[in-house]
Protein backbone atom coordinates (compact mmCIF):
# COMPACT_ATOMS: atom_id res chain seq x y z
CA UNK A 1 0.00 0.00 0.00
CA UNK A 2 1.25 3.45 -0.86
CA UNK A 3 2.75 5.01 2.26
CA UNK A 4 1.57 8.50 1.48
CA UNK A 5 -2.00 7.33 0.92
CA UNK A 6 -1.90 5.35 4.15
CA UNK A 7 -0.78 8.37 6.16
CA UNK A 8 -3.54 10.47 4.61
CA UNK A 9 -6.20 7.92 5.52
CA UNK A 10 -4.90 7.67 9.09
CA UNK A 11 -4.87 11.48 9.36
CA UNK A 12 -8.46 11.68 8.18
CA UNK A 13 -9.44 9.03 10.66
CA UNK A 14 -7.74 10.85 13.52
CA UNK A 15 -9.41 14.09 12.50
CA UNK A 16 -12.79 12.40 12.37
CA UNK A 17 -12.24 10.89 15.80
CA UNK A 18 -11.26 14.26 17.25
CA UNK A 19 -14.30 15.97 15.75
CA UNK A 20 -16.60 13.28 17.07
CA UNK A 21 -15.08 13.64 20.53
CA UNK A 22 -15.44 17.40 20.40
CA UNK A 23 -19.07 17.06 19.32
CA UNK A 24 -19.78 14.70 22.23
CA UNK A 25 -18.12 17.09 24.69
CA UNK A 26 -20.12 20.00 23.31
CA UNK A 27 -23.36 18.05 23.65
CA UNK A 28 -22.50 17.17 27.24
CA UNK A 29 -21.79 20.81 28.10
CA UNK A 30 -25.03 22.01 26.51
CA UNK A 31 -27.01 19.33 28.32
CA UNK A 32 -25.42 20.22 31.67
CA UNK A 33 -26.14 23.91 31.12
CA UNK A 34 -29.76 23.16 30.22
CA UNK A 35 -30.23 21.03 33.34
CA UNK A 36 -28.68 23.76 35.52
CA UNK A 37 -31.01 26.38 34.11
CA UNK A 38 -34.01 24.10 34.43
CA UNK A 39 -33.23 23.43 38.09
CA UNK A 40 -33.14 27.16 38.97
CA UNK A 41 -36.38 28.54 40.48
CA UNK A 42 -38.19 30.90 38.15
CA UNK A 43 -38.96 34.31 39.63
CA UNK A 44 -42.36 34.49 38.03
CA UNK A 45 -43.35 31.33 39.87
CA UNK A 46 -42.55 32.90 43.27
CA UNK A 47 -45.35 35.36 44.25
CA UNK A 48 -43.46 36.66 47.27
CA UNK A 49 -40.37 37.43 45.21
CA UNK A 50 -42.53 39.11 42.59
CA UNK A 51 -44.21 41.23 45.27
CA UNK A 52 -40.88 42.34 46.75
CA UNK A 53 -39.54 43.17 43.32
CA UNK A 54 -42.64 45.23 42.49
CA UNK A 55 -42.42 47.11 45.80
CA UNK A 56 -38.77 47.91 45.13
CA UNK A 57 -39.57 49.22 41.66
CA UNK A 58 -42.41 51.37 43.01
CA UNK A 59 -40.21 52.77 45.80
CA UNK A 60 -37.52 53.71 43.28
CA UNK A 61 -40.14 55.33 41.06
CA UNK A 62 -41.54 57.38 43.96
CA UNK A 63 -38.04 58.48 44.97
CA UNK A 64 -37.24 59.56 41.41
CA UNK A 65 -40.49 61.54 41.19
CA UNK A 66 -39.76 63.18 44.55
CA UNK A 67 -36.25 64.18 43.50
CA UNK A 68 -37.54 65.60 40.23
CA UNK A 69 -40.12 67.68 42.07
CA UNK A 70 -37.55 68.94 44.59
CA UNK A 71 -35.12 69.76 41.80
CA UNK A 72 -37.76 71.94 40.19
CA UNK A 73 -37.97 73.82 43.50
CA UNK A 74 -34.23 74.50 43.61
CA UNK A 75 -32.99 71.50 45.58
CA UNK A 76 -29.94 69.46 44.63
CA UNK A 77 -27.96 72.47 43.39
CA UNK A 78 -25.86 75.00 45.29
CA UNK A 79 -27.31 78.26 43.98
CA UNK A 80 -26.57 81.96 44.21
CA UNK A 81 -29.70 83.96 45.10
CA UNK A 82 -30.43 87.67 45.19
CA UNK A 83 -31.75 89.81 48.03
CA UNK A 84 -35.11 89.95 46.26
CA UNK A 85 -35.39 86.14 46.17
CA UNK A 86 -34.01 85.51 49.64
CA UNK A 87 -37.27 85.55 51.65
CA UNK A 88 -39.05 83.28 49.19
CA UNK A 89 -36.18 80.79 49.25
CA UNK A 90 -36.00 80.48 53.03
CA UNK A 91 -39.73 80.65 53.83
CA UNK A 92 -40.99 78.20 51.21
CA UNK A 93 -38.69 75.35 52.23
CA UNK A 94 -38.54 73.42 55.54
CA UNK A 95 -34.71 73.31 55.65
CA UNK A 96 -32.40 75.88 54.11
CA UNK A 97 -28.66 76.38 54.53
CA UNK A 98 -27.59 79.84 53.38
CA UNK A 99 -23.99 81.00 53.10
CA UNK A 100 -23.48 84.76 53.38
CA UNK A 101 -20.18 85.40 51.63
CA UNK A 102 -17.81 88.06 50.32
CA UNK A 103 -16.33 87.50 46.89
CA UNK A 104 -12.83 88.48 47.96
CA UNK A 105 -12.60 86.42 51.16
CA UNK A 106 -10.60 83.21 50.75
CA UNK A 107 -12.43 81.49 53.58
CA UNK A 108 -15.76 82.15 51.89
CA UNK A 109 -14.47 80.31 48.83
CA UNK A 110 -13.38 77.42 51.02
CA UNK A 111 -16.83 77.24 52.60
CA UNK A 112 -18.39 77.28 49.12
CA UNK A 113 -16.29 74.28 48.13
CA UNK A 114 -17.51 72.16 51.05
CA UNK A 115 -21.16 73.18 50.69
CA UNK A 116 -21.09 72.26 47.01
CA UNK A 117 -19.90 68.77 47.95
CA UNK A 118 -22.71 68.30 50.46
CA UNK A 119 -25.52 69.65 48.28
CA UNK A 120 -26.16 66.56 46.08
CA UNK A 121 -25.74 64.24 49.06
CA UNK A 122 -28.57 65.79 51.07
CA UNK A 123 -31.31 66.37 48.55
CA UNK A 124 -33.97 67.18 51.17
CA UNK A 125 -32.14 70.34 52.24
CA UNK A 126 -31.86 73.48 50.10
CA UNK A 127 -28.35 74.94 49.82
CA UNK A 128 -28.03 78.56 48.72
CA UNK A 129 -25.53 81.41 48.95
CA UNK A 130 -25.89 85.18 48.84
CA UNK A 131 -23.39 88.00 48.40
CA UNK A 132 -23.35 89.88 51.72
CA UNK A 133 -22.45 93.13 49.97
CA UNK A 134 -25.61 92.94 47.87
CA UNK A 135 -28.06 92.24 50.69
CA UNK A 136 -27.36 94.86 53.40
CA UNK A 137 -30.92 94.69 54.74
CA UNK A 138 -30.75 91.01 55.70
CA UNK A 139 -27.16 91.26 56.88
CA UNK A 140 -28.34 93.88 59.39
CA UNK A 141 -31.54 92.06 60.33
CA UNK A 142 -29.72 88.79 60.93
CA UNK A 143 -26.87 90.43 62.83
CA UNK A 144 -24.17 89.09 60.52
CA UNK A 145 -20.81 90.50 61.59
CA UNK A 146 -18.29 87.81 60.54
CA UNK A 147 -17.84 86.15 57.16
CA UNK A 148 -18.15 83.43 56.14
CA UNK A 149 -21.44 83.03 57.94
CA UNK A 150 -23.68 80.05 57.27
CA UNK A 151 -27.19 80.53 58.64
CA UNK A 152 -29.47 77.54 59.09
CA UNK A 153 -33.18 78.08 58.54
CA UNK A 154 -36.00 75.84 59.63
CA UNK A 155 -39.45 76.71 58.29
CA UNK A 156 -38.29 80.25 57.55
CA UNK A 157 -36.75 80.81 61.00
CA UNK A 158 -33.00 81.18 61.59
CA UNK A 159 -32.31 78.45 64.14
CA UNK A 160 -28.52 78.24 64.14
CA UNK A 161 -25.41 79.59 62.46
CA UNK A 162 -21.80 78.69 61.74
CA UNK A 163 -19.47 81.68 61.92
CA UNK A 164 -15.95 81.42 60.55
CA UNK A 165 -14.07 78.14 61.02
CA UNK A 166 -13.80 77.99 64.81
CA UNK A 167 -16.26 75.11 65.11
CA UNK A 168 -14.66 73.32 62.18
CA UNK A 169 -11.21 73.00 63.67
CA UNK A 170 -10.10 76.59 63.25
CA UNK A 171 -8.05 75.74 60.15
CA UNK A 172 -8.52 76.44 56.47
CA UNK A 173 -8.02 72.82 55.41
CA UNK A 174 -10.79 71.33 57.54
CA UNK A 175 -12.50 68.24 56.17
CA UNK A 176 -15.95 68.33 54.61
CA UNK A 177 -16.90 65.75 57.24
CA UNK A 178 -16.41 68.37 59.98
CA UNK A 179 -18.96 70.67 58.36
CA UNK A 180 -21.27 67.75 57.64
CA UNK A 181 -21.17 66.64 61.28
CA UNK A 182 -21.93 70.17 62.47
CA UNK A 183 -24.94 70.44 60.16
CA UNK A 184 -26.18 67.00 61.16
CA UNK A 185 -25.92 68.01 64.81
CA UNK A 186 -28.08 71.05 64.01
CA UNK A 187 -30.58 68.67 62.38
CA UNK A 188 -30.48 70.51 59.05
CA UNK A 189 -29.23 67.44 57.21
CA UNK A 190 -31.45 64.40 57.41
CA UNK A 191 -30.08 61.07 56.16
CA UNK A 192 -32.54 58.93 54.25
CA UNK A 193 -32.42 56.21 56.90
CA UNK A 194 -33.35 58.62 59.68
CA UNK A 195 -36.38 59.81 57.76
CA UNK A 196 -37.57 56.33 56.82
CA UNK A 197 -37.24 54.79 60.26
CA UNK A 198 -38.24 57.60 62.57
CA UNK A 199 -40.11 60.14 60.49
CA UNK A 200 -39.24 62.78 63.09
CA UNK A 201 -36.67 65.56 63.20
CA UNK A 202 -35.48 67.76 66.03
CA UNK A 203 -34.81 71.48 65.71
CA UNK A 204 -31.87 73.15 67.41
CA UNK A 205 -32.55 76.80 68.12
CA UNK A 206 -29.25 78.32 69.17
CA UNK A 207 -28.44 81.63 67.49
CA UNK A 208 -25.26 83.31 68.64
CA UNK A 209 -24.12 86.88 68.39
CA UNK A 210 -20.74 87.54 66.80
CA UNK A 211 -18.13 90.26 66.39
CA UNK A 212 -17.79 91.81 62.94
CA UNK A 213 -14.65 90.81 61.11
CA UNK A 214 -13.40 88.88 58.14
CA UNK A 215 -12.73 85.45 59.64
CA UNK A 216 -9.51 85.28 57.59
CA UNK A 217 -8.00 87.49 60.25
CA UNK A 218 -8.88 85.14 63.10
Amino acid sequence: MDGKKFRTQMGDLAMGTALNAAARDYQKEMLAEYKAQSSQPKHEEDPELERLHAERINAMKREAEKRQKLQQQGYGEYRLVTEGDFLTEVTKSPRVICHFFHREFIRCKIMDKHLKLLTPKYFDTKFICIDAENCPFFVTKLGIKVLPCVILFRDGVAVDRIVGFQELGGVDDFATKALESRLLKADLLVPKRAVDEDGEEKVVRTVRSTVYADSDSE
